[in-house]
This record gives structure tokens, C-alpha cells and sequence, in this order.
């Protein structure tokens, strides 16, 4: 499918594993330069950049100063085009929601809201000037399904769904359109390293991480984890021509984890 995505500037958030490499490579592979943001580089990173299609920007994202040069280094090439938010951290509170501290607190605003909210702030001005374009965020199907035991990161993924809904009413007249991905469990390290949610839970629990992944998805339509490709794929039709009435809207690719309407 043809995204007229050729020859457009985008910039990814926590570009370097996950779905923000796929999602990285997918716009490449769409013909768009990418400014991939993250604190430390990859080596399939590094296989983008040397092939021209990428640029790697070492920057902590979840601080005031690192989404300032992810942007000022879109700013150099020409602009922005596509900017896709997926910054994006959970720590497990199995202690309750009484154990989270100010500074847990503060830690998962800073890096799962405040990197977007500064990075949008920061690209948008770039957008208007190149007469529009498209925002992603990487929400979380946890906005709308919290869980005690990620409360941090379930209220922080719900004030970046609220964000963006706003954001989408004041620059969907101006030619930007702002939606979110909410993904349920993916097939990253983020859940499946040796030192991921899974590995956590079965510490705490005492079963295995298999049995854990399993547990996960046992409820889904699917059954089983969605890939970062898939999240990237549904990235790459949001931030493309065919989907250019679609703002303000929140999609989910979770396998019909949640089953409510």
C-alpha cells in the first residue's frame, strides 16, 4: 500500500528496540528519512544510518533537554513530517499503590507523558511550517484497563490519550492530525527479557515466565502477544495518506484483550 510516505522527515521516540525500531524500519522501508531518538544506539540502528535512512540522536527523552535535540536535529534536515511518541517505561508495583512514591511518581510522568508532551510541543511549530502532518503516540490498552499493580504507568498512559485527543481539536484545523496507538501485551523485552514483566511477575509468583505469558493472553480472541511489526504496520497507516481524516482517534491492537466495547 502506498503511504506517500517518500522523501518525508520523521521523527521516533525511543527508537532503538522494540516498537520503536519497527516502527523505525517501517518508515524507512516507506521511503521517509528518520531521526531516531533514544539514549543509546543499536547496532540495527546503526544499519539504517549507514544505508542513509536514518539518524541516530543519543538523547534522554524522559529530561526537559533531550527532546530539544531530537527535534533540533529534524529541524537541520528540513522539518518534520511524521512524529511518532513512544517513549515509554512500567515498573511493576507488586507492593500496591500504597508503595508508589512521589519520586515513582514523578519518574513515570516524566518519561511515559512528559516526553511526548515536550516533544510534540517542540515539533509542532516545525509541522506548521511544512503545512502539516502527522502525530502518533504509543499509548497503552492500560488507559482505559487499569491495574493496581501499574498504577503509575496506567494513569500516565491515560493523561497521553487525553493529551492527545486535545491536541487533535486545536491542530486537526491547521493540517495536524494526532492519534494513539494502545497496544495490549507485545512481543518486546519489555515483557518477555530476562528481566521483563514476565520474568518479574514469576519471580513474585512463583511460576514460570512461560506460564505468565500464557496467563497474559489466555483471556484474548487470539491468543497470543502482538508483534512490534503489527504496532508499526498500524503506525505506518496512521502517519500516511490513507488515513487522512482520521484524528483525534485512539486504535487499539491488543488481539481483543479488552472485550468490552
Amino acid at each position: 500500500m502506498e503511504t506517500n510516505l517518500t522523501n518525508k522527515i520523521a521523527v521516533v521516540t525511543g527508537a532503538s528496540r522494540g516498537i520503536g525500531l519497527a516502527t523505525v524500519k517501517a518508515l524507512a522501508a516507506a521511503g521517509a528519512f528518520v531521526i531516531a531518538g533514544a539514549r543509546h544506539g543499536s547496532a540495527e540502528l546503526q544499519a539504517l544510518e549507514e544505508a542513509g535512512s536514518a539518524t541516530f540522536v543519543a538523547a534522554d527523552l524522559a529530561t526537559a533537554d533531550g527532546p530539544h535535540a531530537l527535534v533540533a536535529a529534524a529541524a537541520e534536515r528540513g522539518g518534520i513530517d511524521v512524529l511518532v511518541n513512544n517513549t515509554g517505561a512500567v515498573t511493576p508495583r507488586f507492593d500496591g499503590i500504597l508503595s508508589v512514591t512521589d519520586d515513582d511518581w514523578s519518574e513515570a510522568l516524566a518519561v511515559n507523558f512528559l516526553s511526548a508532551v515536550r516533544t510534540t510541543r517542540d515539533a509542532i511549530p516545525h509541522m506548521l511550517a511544512r503545512g502539516g502532518g502527522s502525530i502518533v503516540m504509543i499509548g497503552s490498552v492500560n488507559a482505559t484497563l487499569p491495574e493496581w499493580n501499574i498504577v503509575d504507568y496506567s494513569a500516565t498512559k491515560a493523561a497521553l490519550a487525553n493529551f492527545a485527543k486535545s491536541a487533535s481539536k486545536e491542530f486537526g484545523p491547521k493540517g495536524i492530525r494526532v492519534n494513539t496507538v494502545s497496544p495490549g501485551p507485545v512481543a518486546t523485552d519489555l515483557w518477555l527479557s530476562e528481566e521483563g514483566i514476565a520474568a518479574q511477575i514469576a519471580a513474585v509468583s512463583g511460576s514460570t515466565s512461560d506460564d505468565v505469558v500464557a496467563s497474559a493472553v489466555a483471556g484474548s480472541a487470539t491468543g497470543r502477544f502482538t508483534t512490534p511489526a503489527e504496532v508499526a504496520d498500524l503506525v505506518l497507516f496512521l502517519a500516511g495518506s490513507h488515513s487522512a481524516n482520521i484524528t483525534g482517534a485512539d486504535i487499539r491492537i491488543d488481539g481483543g484483550y479488552v472485550t468490552t466495547v
